[in-house]
């Protein structure tokens, strides 16, 4: 199958230099060329994403984190399109970041979600959540999990 016969592949980036570490391994394993989006998931307040250092906002004004997350959306596109795929980017407002994800997958019927694994675990992964095991758990699409390197 060729890669203009496959969905897009869909990179959840949330600004960490693990989803960076996801964009560069995704390189490694996937044909060049691919469509992708690359999407950064935000909410008020507890905003989910780490922004460009050169990015300041007002956690609490919606409109402020929104634009923040599109500025990020927009690092990690420019970061695949450097790792040779044909991105676009995505910034979405969704209390719980899998479910965005997931949502997402769908909506661009993606051949893959490509992820960083924070290692949750443990206690922590019990009261934070791991958005990788989840989306992996609740999306009926092939994922593929990078997690940080030894």
């Amino acid at each position: 199958m060729s890669a203009g016969e496959l969905g897009p592949v869909l990179f959840a980036y949330d600004g960490s230099d693990l989803a960076a570490l996801a964009i560069e391994e995704a390189s490694r394993q996937l044909e060049p060329g691919r469509d992708a989006v690359v999407l950064t998931v935000w909410r008020p307040f507890g905003v989910g994403f780490i922004p460009p250092p050169e990015v300041k906002f007002n956690a609490a004004a919606s409109d402020e984190v929104m634009k923040a997350a599109e500025e990020t959306a927009a690092q990690g596109a420019s970061m695949a399109q450097a790792a040779g795929f044909r991105a676009q980017s995505l910034a979405l407002q969704e209390p719980t970041a899998w479910k965005g994800i997931a949502r997402v997958a769908d909506d661009f019927d993606a051949s893959l979600i490509v992820l960083g694994s924070h290692g949750k675990s443990g206690l922590a992964g019990v009261f934070i959540g791991s958005v990788a095991g989840a989306v992996a758990a609740h999306s009926g699409r092939t994922v593929l999990i990078v997690h940080r390197r030894a």
